[in-house]
């Protein structure tokens, strides 16, 4: 497979190395160069897909269910399904991998978020959507829930958005490669 890397203009590049079935199911590996310090994921879980980290270069700090980590370079961590979340990135040029199983849309939601990020439609530090039937679609891809804040809500107000932008055109405009809609969340 050959890589394939977005760079977002924060300079956050992500690479998509391999994706595939092995022993233990389907798997996404990406890799990530971070160049600049701060968080880069705020607190979240997914129902159905872990997620692993391997440092290569930097250091990564977690929270995982309410303990705090440290991953330096050659260590690893990961967060099991329905386990709550979050990472910041201690050192500039940061380099990891991670692997997400089973990976569902990871892989799309970083492609969607890359083509609303270059198109300027994301606000320039830290990338998130400003429309927010964008942000809706992006939650959408994500396989996951923002901690703190019940998941049935969340189903109903990002994922009734989600719908909407559907309706509008939002895969197809940012995202024209995609075939039919398809909802992480059952919607």
């Amino acid at each position: 497979m050959g890589n394939r890397t977005l760079t977002f203009r924060n300079g956050h590049q992500v690479t998509l190395v391999d994706r595939g079935t092995d022993e233990r199911g389907p798997y996404l590996r990406l890799r990530h160069v971070l160049p600049e310090t701060g968080l880069q994921a705020g607190p979240h879980w997914h129902p159905v897909l872990e997620e692993g980290w391997s440092v290569r270069t930097g250091q990564l700090r977690f929270r995982i269910d309410g303990a705090e980590v440290i991953v330096r370079q050659g260590d690893s961590t990961h967060a099991p399904a329905g386990v709550v979340h979050q990472f910041w990135n201690e050192t500039p040029d940061t380099t990891f991998d991670h692997e997400i199983r089973p990976p569902l849309r990871h892989w799309e939601m970083f492609e969607l978020w890359h083509a609303l990020d270059a198109a300027g439609k994301t606000t320039k530090g830290s990338s998130v959507p400003r429309d927010p039937l964008a942000l809706a679609l992006l939650w959408d891809y994500q396989d996951g829930y923002l901690a703190g804040i019940p998941a049935r809500l969340q189903r109903a107000v990002l994922g009734g958005l989600a719908r909407v932008a559907r309706r509008a055109g939002y895969e197809r405009r940012w995202l024209p490669d995609t075939t039919a809609p398809h909802s992480a969340h059952g919607n």
